[in-house]
């Protein structure tokens, strides 16, 4: 007789939808032998985006925010790949893998989409082949290099028009990204700056761009017109009601018809869900899945979507839920629950959530805060931004460790090294000849 094929669950996307859709089904298939679940994602961790701005401002180390998926989900198939296609009507993910990006074909009974989105660049001039972004680790350290090089050249920089060009830092989009990736910026460079003589701390320039009245649109206009006096008191230059029309190599053009010299542009204005969301034949809205109230993706049995790429109707209010982590994070439970529910023939349960509380840095000890309804505002709000999300940061061995970064961060300054990834350079000495020994290669000035 032969064996029996297990069900197989298939979850394409390692944000947090993802992992927390496979943190689930690993809780509650852990007894199950006869179900396979797989995850698949092109980086083979878990980053957790809301300490990004503090690797980028040199807070954290590198490595202390991102849990190896390996660790967190020891009982799920890890398939380190990028999701090529995906056949609905065959039921199969084709997923490019290895150096030679070859394909494998990974059949499934149930799919979970959580493919989560992209920066959109809106077709704005110039903005996509010199703007930086922060969506993943790379970024942050992309921004940091940026950051480090651009000092360091202004700092031996003759002209005073280029070096105020080198240090002039424009950060487009003033949601929570956006604001804590400025504010993050701001007390990097004028923290470093007394490291290098030949640059003057009043030189440096950091312009915060966004197309509303206030910053933090989705907090409460009070707490955003707090964030924005706290800002505007550390120096950076708060452009509201405007937006980045064009960027060139020098310059970026606002829609006021300013034109700022920078050589730094960080676009965190806009996204979209995976282009390769708009390839499945399924009902969307806004680029996003359409899923009903148990997460399902319409039309499709056995498929199903959540985070930035699905469109999650709100039985609640008759909207849609906003795409946050803490959203994916909770629906990427209730899909998991689901999912068993339907192997084991029992009801399903629609998605139900409201927004806990909103939480944003604006450096220097100082936040905002919107918990439950109740606004706070300076150092309790940071305290309470550093406690929580500490809190909810996967794994104990990581919380420990960026517990002790924030710790050296009191009584240490901010680390100034680049992070060069390219190798060692190398010396090729000739082979020695056939009549000479082979020792005669060593050079007689080392140590004997």
């Amino acid at each position: 007789m032969g064996e029996r094929t297990p069900t197989r669950i298939v979850i394409v996307g390692g944000g947090f939808g993802g992992v927390y859709t496979a943190l689930e089904l690993q809780r509650l298939l852990r007894r199950d032998r006869d179900v396979e679940v797989t995850i698949v994602s092109r980086d083979n961790f878990l980053l957790f985006t809301p300490m990004l701005h503090e690797v980028a401002a040199s807070d954290l180390d590198v490595t202390h925010i991102v849990n190896p998926v390996r660790k967190l989900l020891p009982r799920v198939r890890f398939f380190d790949g990028d999701v090529a296609a995906v056949d609905l009507v065959k039921r199969t993910v084709v997923v490019a893998h290895g150096a030679d990006a070859h394909t494998h074909d990974l059949p499934y009974d149930h799919l979970v989409v959580a493919l989560g989105s992209v920066t959109n660049f809106f077709g704005i001039p110039g903005l996509a082949e010199r703007a930086l972004t922060m969506k993943s680790l790379g970024d942050a350290i992309a921004l940091r290099n940026r950051m480090i090089a651009l000092l360091e050249e202004a700092d031996t920089e003759c002209s005073t028009a280029v070096r105020a060009r080198l240090l002039t830092f424009v950060v487009a989009g003033a949601g929570f990204a956006g604001v804590e990736t400025a504010a993050a910026m701001n007390d990097f460079v004028r923290e470093a700056v007394r490291f290098y003589p030949n640059v003057a701390p009043e030189t440096i320039r950091m312009v915060l761009v966004h197309p509303d009245e206030v910053v933090l649109p989705e907090l409460s206009p009070s707490l955003g017109r707090y964030a924005q006096r706290k800002l505007a008191a550390r120096g950076v230059e708060v452009h509201g009601r405007t937006k980045v029309t064009a960027i060139a190599d020098a310059a970026v053009g606002l829609s006021d018809g300013t034109i700022v010299p920078a050589s730094t542009v960080v676009w965190t204005a806009g996204t979209t869900p995976s282009p390769l969301v708009a390839t499945l034949p399924c009902t969307k809205q806004r680029g996003r899945l359409c899923v009903n109230d148990r997460l399902q993706v319409e039309g499709w049995p056995g498929v199903w979507a959540l985070g930035d790429c699905a469109l999650v109707p709100d039985g609640t209010t008759g909207r849609f839920h906003p795409p946050t982590a803490q959203h994916a994070i909770r629906e990427g439970r209730c899909v998991a629950r689901n999912i068993v529910a339907t192997l084991r023939g029992r009801p399903m349960r629609s998605f139900a959530f409201r927004t806990i509380g909103q939480l944003a840095s604006l450096g220097r000890r100082t936040g905002v805060a919107q918990i439950l309804g109740v606004n706070f505002s300076g150092f309790v709000a940071w305290w309470l931004w550093r406690t929580i999300y500490l809190a909810k940061l996967p794994r104990l061995e990581k919380k420990v460790r960026v517990a002790l970064d924030w710790t050296l961060d009191l009584v240490f300054s901010k680390d100034l090294a680049k992070f060069v990834i390219a190798t060692g350079a190398t010396v090729s000495h000739p082979e020695p000849r056939r009549d000479e020994p082979l020792l005669s290669s060593v050079s007689s000035a080392a140590p004997v």
